[in-house]
């Protein structure tokens, strides 16, 4: 477990390194520990090496490691969510980055109203208009953030995306820049309050990419805990 610590070290040296190079603030980029399949033992060796910023790509599996973990971690959803798990997606994340069509966020909105939240969302974007992935079209957003505008209990903070994967992180850079710019489009719009500062982007091969185009959140996990086993 003493190999998850030095990971993330390494990760967050990396991060700094990328935020300096592009003239950022490291503070201004969070690192999402991604546990998909990681079991009890993995999440307590990052949480004792002092992450406390997790994402999960299953509402199931998500609640079972909260419960065990206990209540002094953040956790945020960054897999596609389905409509029927919205109330249990609410009760357990702080921020949700999948959202992705109009009758998913009516659920949320729906059980976010019953428990007396706002839930903080961001909308996942499909770039690249790949059929395998989740997300709305960058041509729909802006409509999705009217209707979701209207909803009390969501609050959208920004956008997110999961690009075409490529062994060279350069040639993901385009995707990024396309969310960013798709991002400061929708500010101008002024249909939210904030400034939807969040851009959800980068992963293992390509996160010094992305925070070189404006990620506020990378969502790491092979790096960290190594490659996943299912």
């Amino acid at each position: 477990m003493d190999q998850i610590k030095h990971h993330l070290e390494e990760i967050k040296r990396r991060l700094d390194d990328a935020a300096k190079a592009a003239s950022r603030d490291p503070a201004g980029i969070r690192l999402v520990a991604v546990t998909k399949t990681v079991g009890l033992e993995g999440l307590q060796a990052a949480v004792a090496a002092g992450q406390r910023l997790f994402g999960e790509n299953y509402v199931q599996e998500a609640k079972t490691k909260i419960a065990a973990l206990g209540p002094d971690l953040t956790w945020h959803f960054i897999g596609h969510l389905q409509s029927n798990k919205a109330r249990l997606a609410v009760e357990l994340f702080d921020l949700i980055h999948s959202v992705d069509r109009l009758s998913l966020a009516v659920a949320l909105e729906q059980a976010a109203a019953r428990l007396g939240k706002v839930q903080e969302i961001l909308l996942q974007v499909n770039l690249a208009g790949e059929e395998s992935k989740s997300g709305t079209a960058p041509e729909n957003a802006e409509a999705l953030l009217r209707d979701i505008s209207r909803l009390p209990h969501l609050k959208v903070l920004g956008l997110m995306t999961m690009p075409p994967w490529f062994d060279e992180p350069e040639r993901v850079r385009p995707y990024f820049r396309e969310l960013r710019q798709l991002r400061d489009r929708l500010r101008r719009l002024q249909l939210v309050e904030g400034d939807l500062p969040e851009l959800s982007m980068g992963m293992t091969g390509d996160f010094e990419v992305a925070v070189a185009e404006g990620a506020t959140l990378v969502r790491i996990g092979t790096a960290i805990f190594g490659r996943r086993t299912r």
